[in-house]
């Protein structure tokens, strides 16, 4: 490492607000109202050195504000009068690609006529290359998505000025190295190379090597395991349903992931948990795109209470207030045991990570004790309650509007449309989320047949859309 960057990872840095940027006033203003005044570590370790057009590689996990530090430097380099690609961010996941192009959408609501495009796979070809007969600014993306387009000729990238891999070390998990390569074989040499990790084991070293010119490197430690308290429970494997669904009756988290290691566990959990009168969604990779869609607006939105996941589809997953992780089963790699525990306890609150444990996960223990540098002590499952049974069940209930940004349909069209003469209160109002062709809104459970006859005898923008109630 060059002296100039170990000087810089030992010095404090002199401010932590965001004012302290070389930034517009009409950039810093829109910060501000989104609730950006004090950077994160990762943000101000280095945002000074991405406004000053340096590669870098950082090492941060999921909620330490990266998304909002690439985007930032990226946004500062658009040239809106020219429609060609000039930002490209490759996403391991359609999940964190959708969760990344909201935010820079959010960050770039300062300049207008700026284009986003999101390219993943799942999604139909056609409208994707209709969009690109205007290319857009930034693009979002996963690479097999992106390597289709590139092969029919649909996307050029010879403009690209800021590249970023974010999560790099799950897209090369996942196999991704060749397309990633030959993407960036298309992209401008003179490019700055922003490459944001996880963890860093040495194929993430070698493809900073090869893509990288003198980068900086930043690394902010894991701040969550002193805001979560783990618990690790005793578990014969025969009672493990009886466990879990102990768990949630003694400590009734209003909001929870319960992971899984498969595809099959994680539906099976789901179900089992619904015959028992939760309300649970399973997210896996066997769910089509608009599925998923639905299942993480209608966790987002708390119209239902716990969510059954595995690693890869809960990637990019960012949900405020979820109270508590649950591992149904232990991951193999303490790593990703860190990186799903701390999805819970953020931004100073406290967390809580559950955890079942059989007799075959005891190399697993030794492994997160090893990591941490903590001692694990097994606790009996007899001493959780399990009579009477709660159910757990979401506070609202998810409308979804057959239009959305293809019909010019915005947050502000449905809340008038609820809201409006013999309207419902906005205090019951939830969450509201746009897609192309769909839009979603939470409305409270008190107000929800209420809300759907209103919508459905009204118009939104002048026209008639189906609407309907997600169970």
């Amino acid at each position: 490492m060059l002296l100039a960057n170990i000087l810089w990872n030992l010095t404090i840095v002199p401010s932590t607000d965001f004012s302290s940027l070389s930034l517009s006033n009409a950039f810093l203003n829109n910060l501000e109202q989104l609730g950006y005044i004090k950077m994160t570590p990762i943000q101000a370790q280095s945002l000074p050195h991405l406004l000053n057009k340096k590669d870098l590689i950082g090492k941060a996990k999921t909620g330490s504000g990266k998304t909002v530090a690439f985007g930032i430097a990226l946004l500062s380099k658009i040239q809106p009068t020219d429609y060609s690609v000039q930002a490209l961010v490759l996403c391991p996941t359609r999940e964190l690609a959708d969760q990344v192009s909201k935010e820079i959408r959010k960050l770039a609501r300062h300049t207008s006529n700026i284009k986003l495009l999101t390219l993943c796979g799942g999604m139909p070809f056609g409208p994707q290359l209709s969009s690109l007969e205007h290319p857009p600014h930034i693009i979002v993306g996963t690479p097999g998505r992106l390597q289709e387009h590139l092969r029919k000729g649909s996307l050029k990238l010879n403009k690209v000025n800021t590249l970023v891999l974010d999560e790099a070390d799950r897209m090369l998990d996942m196999g991704f190295l060749a397309d990633i390569t030959n993407i960036i074989e298309q992209t401008n040499n003179d490019r700055q190379t922003l490459l944001f990790s996880a963890t860093f084991p040495d194929s993430i070293k070698q493809m900073s090597a090869n893509i990288q010119a003198s980068p900086i490197d930043v690394s902010v430690e894991d701040s969550h395991k002193s805001n979560i308290k783990q618990l690790f429970f005793d578990t014969p494997p025969s009672q493990r349903d009886n466990t879990l669904l102990a768990i949630l009756n003694d400590y009734q988290p209003k909001s929870t992931v319960i992971f899984c290691n498969t595809k099959r566990s994680t539906q099976e959990v789901a179900d089992m948990l619904r015959q028992q009168g939760h309300h649970a969604l399973a997210i896996h990779g066997d769910l089509e795109q608009r599925e998923r869609d639905q299942v993480l607006v209608r966790f987002a939105n708390h119209s239902c209470a716990i969510l059954v996941a595995t690693d890869v589809a809960a990637r990019g997953l960012d949900i405020d207030d979820l109270q508590a992780v649950i591992n149904y089963e232990i991951s193999r790699d303490p790593e990703v045991y860190i990186h799903r525990i701390g999805r819970t306890g953020r931004a100073g609150k406290k967390g809580l990570a559950l955890n079942l444990c059989g007799p075959d996960d005891e190399h697993k223990i030794s492994d997160i004790e090893a990591y941490q540098q903590i001692n694990v002590e097994l606790i009996s499952s007899d001493t959780l309650q399990t009579q009477p049974t709660i159910p757990l069940t979401g506070s609202m209930t998810t409308l979804q509007i057959d239009g959305g940004r293809k019909q010019k349909i915005r947050p502000g069209d449905i809340l008038g449309a609820l809201t409006g003469e013999t309207g419902i209160e906005g205090k019951y109002v939830g969450k509201i989320n746009i897609f192309d062709r769909w839009s979603y809104v939470a409305v409270h459970n008190s107000q929800a047949n209420r809300a759907l006859k209103k919508l459905g005898a009204g118009k939104i923008k002048g026209k008639n859309f189906r609407i309907r109630k997600l169970r």
